[in-house]
């Protein structure tokens, strides 16, 4: 689809403004449309523009993160894959989650529901692969929030500090961590 080439310009702007910030200039400039052709391409304006947006990381989630966690190898070696599809999403911790600025302000209800749900694809996945290692079901879904925290937690860090280490510490350390007492 036509529009399909707007969403990295989108995502992009949507994680430096935010969606309230997103005014139909900036969005404008930054696709290179006029507002005739915005609403060709997304008649539903910024709610449209947003859900082509999770939708297509849905699409990056599913092939380049969750797909790691259901590939071939041992627990850690899953979720070393994962974590580098993870670090390769947010450039290496320079690019915020678009997930946790969606989350505030005037959007927040109007993405609660897909935010969650994807949030909650991705802890579920964690958790599968500790459970196939033997840890015991409730144990293995903390441990899958715990990494989503890690990993938004050293974003948000990263970004508030301007150091991208601790982002890039967690996603090395983390496979690790997450295996540690599995049988």
């Amino acid at each position: 689809m036509a529009r399909a080439k707007y969403i990295p310009k989108l995502l992009q702007l949507f994680r430096d403004y935010g969606y309230d910030g997103a005014t139909l200039a900036k969005i404008s400039k930054a696709t290179g449309l006029g507002k005739a052709s915005l609403y060709h391409h997304f008649p539903g304006g910024k709610d449209e523009m947003v859900d082509a947006i999770l939708d297509d990381l849905d699409r990056v989630a599913s092939e380049d993160i969750l797909q790691a966690l259901r590939s071939d190898g041992d627990a850690q070696t899953r979720l070393k894959k994962m974590c580098d599809g993870i670090a390769n999403l947010f450039e290496g911790g320079t690019q915020p989650c678009l997930f946790a600025i969606l989350l505030m302000g005037s959007s927040r209800d109007v993405f609660h529901d897909k935010v969650e749900m994807l949030l909650r694809n991705w802890i579920n996945a964690i958790a599968e692969v500790l459970i196939l290692e033997g840890l015991d079901k409730s144990l293995a879904v903390e441990r899958g929030e715990d990494a989503v925290l890690a990993i938004e937690g050293a974003l948000i860090l990263s970004q508030g500090l301007n150091d991208f280490g601790a982002f890039q510490r967690v996603i090395r350390q983390l496979p690790e961590k997450l295996c540690q007492d599995l049988v």
